[in-house]
């Protein structure tokens, strides 16, 4: 049975009980008031026939009418609950036709029920926003999809370039062509790794513990210390204990790219990258800020650099481009460690990130 044939019997069944209910305290009533015998009224007839019957005959005179009342309530429950239950499930019918073509694949449709602020509603308001945030996965899915095969292609495409010159020139410079081959396999394969590595934070597969990002900051300076170097840039660290909780290994990897991409997007010479780290109070949390010099930047490119691929190329003081994931896996850590990644120019140039994340439990 559907739905609302469940939802009318019921209606139905509950009405005829509480009709029984009420017949038989009626009839109750009554008995107290009713003779056992026949009343004899002086200067009159017995009165078995008129309007005081006695107990014996009451059943024959209530039982037909109290048949026809609840006959009549029947068929109102009945009629009346299927147009009840109707009312009260047209909501669920416009959530289901929904999800049926949602289910086709559709997912710009929204149901943007009216009404009071009810069950119904909420579950439509949630279904709305379930569809949304969908339609948002799914269109940043394919874009970065097209994405990727284009950046993956282009270094492929190179390869065979470079193999057909070699197989079609036999007197040319082997080690040229190799070098060549070497460094686009290299920005191949940093690419995969990216792509992997994006991959593994969105699915949040670690335990979260304490991990103190000062630590994290002073490490990811040492490691890109030479490239500074070698680029001309001053990197300095500063702060002191900030203490999140989530993924070492993660948190790792996003301070090294907000200070490599402070780096290599910097001043042809005598740049400078200053990396702080700070506990705040309200809200309660961490704070990791890197900032750099740089070119003066435009604020509709800067809300854009944390899309997939997305390079402000004018900016790179560097002879390796990177992979253009960088900000995009930085800005995937913090989110799914709770926290939020915002990206503001300097006034004098540059760029400042703002990595704010929840602080560990008793730091």
């Amino acid at each position: 049975m559907s739905v609302r044939l469940k939802l009318t019997l019921s209606y139905a069944g509950f009405l005829m009980i509480a009709g029984a209910l009420l017949l038989a305290a009626v009839w109750l009533f009554l008995l107290r008031y009713v003779p056992e015998r026949a009343l004899i009224v002086p200067g009159g007839t017995p009165t078995r026939h008129g309007v005081f019957p006695i107990r014996s005959r009451l059943l024959d005179v209530f039982a037909p009418r109290a048949a026809a009342v609840m006959a009549l309530l029947l068929l109102f429950g009945l009629a009346g609950g299927w147009f009840l239950a109707g009312r009260m499930l047209a909501p669920l019918t416009r959530i289901t036709e929904a999800t049926r073509t949602a289910t086709g694949g559709t997912l710009a449709h929204r149901i943007r029920l009216p009404g009071r602020n009810d069950e119904f509603r909420e579950l439509a308001d949630a279904f709305d926003a379930m569809l949304e945030r969908l339609e948002a996965h799914v269109a940043e899915q394919r874009r970065f999809a097209a994405n990727a095969s284009h950046e993956l292609r282009t270094p492929l495409a190179i390869s065979q370039a470079l193999i057909d010159v070699a197989r079609t020139d036999p007197d040319r410079d082997t080690g040229e062509i190799l070098d060549r081959l070497h460094t686009v396999n290299t920005r191949a394969i940093d690419l995969t790794e990216a792509l992997l590595l994006l991959s593994r934070a969105e699915q949040r597969s670690f335990t979260p513990e304490p991990v103190d990002l000062s630590l994290l900051a002073e490490e990811a300076a040492e490691t890109l210390l030479p490239l500074a170097e070698r680029l001309g840039v001053t990197l300095e660290t500063s702060g002191g204990i900030a203490t999140a909780s989530g993924s070492p290994a993660l948190l790792q990897q996003l301070t090294t790219n907000l200070v490599h991409n402070a780096i290599v997007h910097n001043l042809p010479d005598g740049g400078t990258v200053h990396v702080t780290t700070t506990a705040t109070a309200h809200p309660r949390g961490v704070r990791l800020t890197v900032e750099n010099t740089g070119d003066p930047l435009p604020p509709h490119l800067v809300a854009t650099l944390t899309e997939p691929f997305r390079r402000a190329t004018d900016r790179v003081r560097s002879d390796h481009p990177g992979t253009g994931l960088g900000l995009a896996i930085a800005e995937t850590i913090t989110r799914v460690h709770d926290g939020t990644l915002t990206l503001t120019p300097r006034p004098g140039g540059g760029l400042r990130a703002t990595v704010e994340l929840p602080a560990a439990d008793g730091r």
